[in-house]
């Protein structure tokens, strides 16, 4: 009997016992609150009461900075993360993580990022910016309409070659994108992001020094002024003389990718006729005749050229189509010798004309020659083959030739306006010795002209007829 009634003891004691801990239960969750742990990154900011108040201080931010920058697309650096808990006795200060927050906070762009060899070239505001760029640095080196021809045609479709066509266009390095969120003051243009593609960034490298050269020309060559070349090595001097094969710090720039173009066309040239030079005792020496006129022949050509922005790195022939032939051009050279001895029978002097005064007493004293004036063609020939011993002015003569007949003879032309012939010249009978004219003593246009006989003087007269 004591038995069962211990047991029942028991049992109605833990029956208590589980009410009472259920009750307990519901009070604890009763009294628990949730709050909120704030964190930017991984940084943790502190505890909000109500995670509302946080969220829409942080968009208040984002609202006021995307008043500042209307043309990008604004968003936190880092993000803002809440990790709820529940708890007894909170004892924190929202105002105060709140606070904190908007100091932690940090609101950056949406921008595209261009990389060439994982190095940053610039920052634009969308995809479609950052493809504009790379075109506009294309089209630095390429015609717009070329660029859109070649990026239309399909990877396999063979371009029908006309008289110059782009056959390809590709960088030399990849520029790829990538989307990041940025500091504005980070963000380029598509006009900075085409300068720095063209030209790149300032690098150091090292200048080796040539003979000759001062710190001044290499600063200039190098688009530097000399403080800022000294500036770069200190340990030179501005008035130390430079070594040869002296190491000099620059800074320099190269683009960091290149375009590269791939240039087909199809070109019409001439053909060079020849010219072939047959000599010929036909004619004299010194004189050329053209038996057969030449003509260039005409070729079609299909050429290839390689460029490297504005570089040509190879070029050639791919094939070549005759249009037509060439003609050969045939010259006859004189091979004849223009004999320096007279004939003896002499030839009128000028080309027709009259004369207006005839050797004798004129005016008082003895004119010893013919004056023939009135002609058409004014050009002074040779009365007979000869050798010019003179040429040059004389006193009342004028201009004045003199040719030797090498038979006792001599000739004498004067008042000439240019002389054709130079001393130790051989002429021909009836070639030219220059023009006629009014030098020295004259009234008028005309030639004078006298013969000689072993040094004496003789009637023109005598020996032409007009």
């Amino acid at each position: 009997m004591k038995e069962t009634t211990g047991l029942w003891k028991k049992a109605a004691a833990i029956a208590l016992l589980a009410v009472s801990l259920s009750f307990g239960t519901v009070y604890a969750e009763d009294n628990l609150k949730t709050v909120y742990h704030v964190y930017v990154g991984d940084k943790h900011i502190g505890i909000v009461d109500d995670k509302e108040t946080a969220e829409e201080k942080v968009q208040q931010n984002l609202d006021e900075e995307q008043a500042k920058h209307e043309d990008y697309d604004v968003e936190l650096l880092e993000d803002v993360s809440y990790v709820p808990e529940k708890i007894f006795s909170p004892s924190h200060d929202s105002k105060e993580t709140v606070r904190e927050l908007e100091e932690s906070i940090e609101v950056g762009v949406s921008a595209v990022e261009l990389t060439v060899d994982d190095e940053t070239a610039a920052f634009l505001p969308s995809e479609q910016e950052a493809e504009e760029a790379v075109r506009s640095y294309k089209e630095q080196y390429v015609d717009a309409e070329d660029l859109k021809e070649t990026e239309a045609r399909d990877e396999n479709e063979e371009p029908e070659i006309k008289d110059k066509t782009i056959v390809d266009v590709e960088l030399s390095k990849d520029v790829e994108q990538t989307e990041k969120i940025i500091e504005a003051s980070d963000m380029n243009d598509i006009e900075e992001a085409v300068e720095i593609l063209q030209n790149g960034k300032n690098k150091e490298k090292i200048h080796k020094v040539e003979d000759g050269e001062v710190l001044g020309e290499i600063a200039s060559q190098y688009d530097l002024s000399e403080d800022k070349l000294l500036e770069l090595n200190e340990e030179l001097g501005e008035e130390e003389p430079l070594q040869i094969d002296q190491e000099v710090t620059v800074t320099d720039t190269e683009p960091l990718t290149e375009v590269l173009i791939k240039e087909e066309g199809i070109k019409k040239e001439k053909i060079p006729h020849e010219t072939e030079v047959v000599e010929t005792d036909d004619l004299l020496k010194g004189e050329k005749e053209t038996k057969q006129e030449g003509k260039d022949g005409e070729k079609e050509v299909h050429y290839y050229k390689d460029k490297r922005n504005d570089r040509t790195t190879d070029e050639g022939t791919i094939e070549e189509k005759e249009l037509s032939q060439p003609k050969k051009e045939i010259v006859l050279k004189g091979t004849k010798e223009i004999p320096s001895k007279g004939t003896g029978d002499f030839e009128w002097p000028a080309v027709g004309g009259t004369i207006t005064s005839k050797q004798g007493e004129r005016w008082g004293s003895h004119h010893k020659g013919i004056d023939i004036a009135g002609v058409s063609d004014r050009t002074i020939k040779a009365a007979d083959n000869g050798k010019v011993i003179e040429a040059e002015k004389s006193g009342a003569y004028g201009n004045k030739v003199v040719v030797d007949h090498n038979n006792g003879y001599e000739t004498t032309y004067a008042h000439l306006k240019s002389m054709d012939v130079k001393v130790g010249d051989t002429v021909e009978k009836g070639s030219s010795l220059g023009v006629m004219g009014t030098t020295g003593r004259s009234t008028g246009v005309h030639l004078h002209f006298e013969v000689h006989k072993n040094g004496s003087l003789e009637n023109p007269l005598d020996h032409v007829q007009q």
